[in-house]
C-alpha cells in the first residue's frame, strides 16, 4: 500500500525512488513488525489475562511447570497481526505471491489457533 503512494509521490521527487528497493521495503516491515507487537503486546496480554484465556497446567508434571499456570496463550494473534499489517503496507501487492505467502501464514495462524482453543 505504501508502495503504491510512493510511486504516486516519485513523480513529484525523485526521492521517493528508494521505496523501490526491496531491501528497504523489507527493513522497513520488520522494524514495522516489531514495533506494532511491542506496542500491541502489553494490551493483548492483559486482554487474554481478564478473558482467562490461559494455558491449563496437569498436575502429573514436573512441578516446576506448576508455575507455568495462567499463562496466556494465543500469542501468535499479536505475531500474524504484526506480520499481516506489515505485508499489507510494504508488500508489493500486485505480486500473487505476497498473496499465497500471507495467505498460508495466517491459515497456518488458524489452526494454532484453533489448537489452542481446545485446550
Amino acid at each position: 500500500m505504501l508502495l503504491l503512494l510512493a510511486e504516486y509521490l516519485q513523480q513529484f521527487h525523485k526521492g521517493f525512488a528508494v521505496f523501490q528497493y526491496l531491501s528497504l521495503r523489507g527493513i522497513l516491515g520488520v522494524l514495522t513488525a516489531l514495533s506494532l507487537a511491542l506496542w500491541l503486546g502489553p494490551w493483548m496480554i492483559r486482554t487474554l489475562q481478564i478473558r482467562q484465556i490461559g494455558q491449563a497446567v496437569r498436575n502429573d508434571g514436573p512441578q516446576s511447570h506448576l508455575s507455568k499456570s495462567g499463562t496466556p496463550t494465543m500469542g501468535g494473534a499479536l505475531i500474524l497481526s504484526a506480520i499481516a499489517i506489515s505485508t499489507l503496507l510494504w508488500a508489493d501487492l500486485s505480486n500473487r505471491y505476497v498473496w499465497v505467502v500471507l495467505i498460508v501464514t495466517l491459515a497456518f495462524g488458524a489452526i494454532g489457533w484453533v489448537d489452542d482453543y481446545r485446550k
